[in-house]
């Protein structure tokens, strides 16, 4: 009889501990759990004060493209990169020329008569027809071309993967590269938590590179010696949040800053001094939690927003633009 009453208790408190840890996992379920006391609600971020949105979108097209890459726009036509192609559109989305890459594109930039397009990390260099002018050197194991940018005799190359900017001439020989670290010890290098890392040059010629991991955009010489920074992190629509931000920006013609977000999604401009001047587009524009477009510019101060989430070319155009428009 002892044994037997042993047996039962010990039977009670297996099914006790079981009905606990069911009772856990129902609990622990999506649509059951209790909400997070230390989750951090951005709802109040993603409606915007319309004082602050200087822009307005004023249409969009659809590109053809599964998986659209990279935008840039010079001499007002567009360059749009995606799947295994190149297409050159005009302003009003026809499409002018379409040419096919030996592989998936990873970013494009357009200088002159030359078209810059990274595949499998390395660049290959195109004319206005389409034709192969050069093929450089690929990068190397661990390299990952996010960005480039041009001028008349360099290419700077931004390697997310090794955390550099790589310079080249334009022929495509190796000058230099560096990582980001101030001699002074002010800056921690090119921190960048995921594969955003951008880079441009602006009306001046001037480098400005994205430290993502910093909410900062650093201007450098040639040489890769820091020259200035500004930076900005916060949730509200003047600073930048998340992990890596900005994730994409270019300049308008003024060297205005026009900067892209992933995660809080949204796009804004910024004067030359670093100083928040206003909102192109507000989150509520955008995916929840979706990725940054990438963003250019035309001649009007146009801004074009490449859409990976909805797969569109979206144009937002400032609001008091009194610029006249082709044609007028």
């Amino acid at each position: 009889m002892k044994n037997k009453g042993i047996i039962i208790f010990l039977l009670i408190m297996a099914a006790v501990i079981i009905a606990v840890i069911v009772g856990d996992y129902v609990s622990d379920r999506p649509n059951r759990s209790k909400p997070n006391p230390f989750a951090y609600d951005v709802k109040e971020f993603k409606t915007v004060d319309p004082e602050l949105i200087h822009y307005k979108e004023s249409k969009n097209f659809r590109i053809g493209f599964e998986k659209p890459v990279a935008i840039a726009i010079h001499d007002d036509k567009i360059y749009v990169a995606g799947d295994n192609n190149l297409k050159c559109i005009d302003l009003s989305g026809a499409l002018l020329h379409d040419f096919t890459l030996p592989g998936k594109p990873q970013t494009v930039e357009v200088f002159n008569q030359n078209i810059y397009i990274a595949i499998n990390n390395q660049i290959l260099v195109y004319d206005n027809g389409g034709n192969l002018l050069n093929e450089w050197e690929p990068m190397g194991e661990n390299s990952l071309i996010t960005a480039i940018a041009a001028t008349e005799n360099d290419v700077f190359v931004a390697d997310a993967g090794k955390r550099k900017v790589v310079r080249y001439s334009s022929d495509g020989e190796f000058l230099t590269e560096f990582d980001g670290k101030a001699e002074e010890g002010v800056l921690h290098g090119f921190i960048i938590p995921s594969p955003c890392f951008d880079l441009d040059i602006n009306d001046v010629n001037e480098l400005w590179v994205v430290n993502p991991g910093l909410h900062a955009l650093e201007n450098y010489t040639f040489d890769g010696n820091l020259r200035a920074h500004w930076k900005n992190t916060g949730m509200r629509p003047e600073g930048f949040s998340g992990c890596c931000n900005p994730s994409h920006f270019t300049f308008l013609d003024d060297g205005r800053f026009v900067t892209s977000e992933k995660g809080l999604v949204r796009i804004k401009t910024y004067k030359r001094s670093g100083e928040f001047e206003g909102v192109v587009a507000a989150p509520t524009k955008f995916t929840d939690e979706g990725r940054a477009p990438d963003v250019a510019a035309d001649s009007q101060n146009n801004i074009y927003a490449l859409d990976f989430d909805k797969k569109l070319i979206r144009v937002f155009e400032p609001k008091n633009n009194t610029r006249l428009q082709p044609g007028d």
